[in-house]
Order: structure tokens, then C-alpha cells, then sequence
């Protein structure tokens, strides 16, 4: 099973706080490839799909967050997941 990768940086004001977390959340369980979240490339890596979990990341704005999928659609739900990082979540 193939591995995808990819990082973005936080740009949004508030960083991977309540609301950017929650749509995180919402968007990585619309895929049925196993996501995880980290700050550093070389983890620790949290489950992309549990609010609570992805809620004590607690990345704030500048730093990287890296993702990590496998499964059969991880290329389209790492894309969507830098997408909506790069747009600030919908927010600004």
C-alpha cells in the first residue's frame, strides 16, 4: 500500500486551534485512507480524524504541518488537506 506525503505551513492567525481543527477533522474522515498530522517529519503522528487528538497538536501559525495517508484515495485526501491549509481553512 502506497504512502503519500506532503507538508504545508500554518498561515491562518489562530493556527490548529478549535475551528481550524474541527474542519480538519471533517474533511480527513470524508476519505477512507488512514490520515495523520504531525509538526515534524518525524512525528510524533495523531490520527487526522479525531477532533480531540488534532485539537492537542496545537500548531500555531508559521509552523509546518506534515501529513501522512495511505489507503486507495491518499493522494486525493493529502490534496484536499493542503488545500484547505493553504486557504486558511475557509477563515480569513
Amino acid at each position: 500500500m502506497q504512502e503519500v506525503t506532503a507538508s504545508a505551513r500554518l498561515i491562518n492567525t489562530v493556527g490548529l486551534h478549535a475551528r481550524p481543527s474541527v474542519k480538519l477533522t471533517q474533511l480527513a474522515k470524508r476519505f477512507a485512507a488512514r490520515i495523520e498530522v504531525a509538526t515534524s517529519a518525524a512525528g510524533p503522528w495523531t490520527d487526522a480524524k479525531s477532533p480531540v487528538k488534532i485539537m492537542r497538536v496545537k500548531a500555531s501559525q508559521g509552523e509546518v504541518l506534515h501529513f501522512k495517508a495511505s489507503g486507495a484515495d491518499a493522494d486525493a485526501a493529502v490534496a484536499a488537506l493542503i488545500d484547505i491549509v493553504e486557504r486558511k481553512f475557509g477563515e480569513e
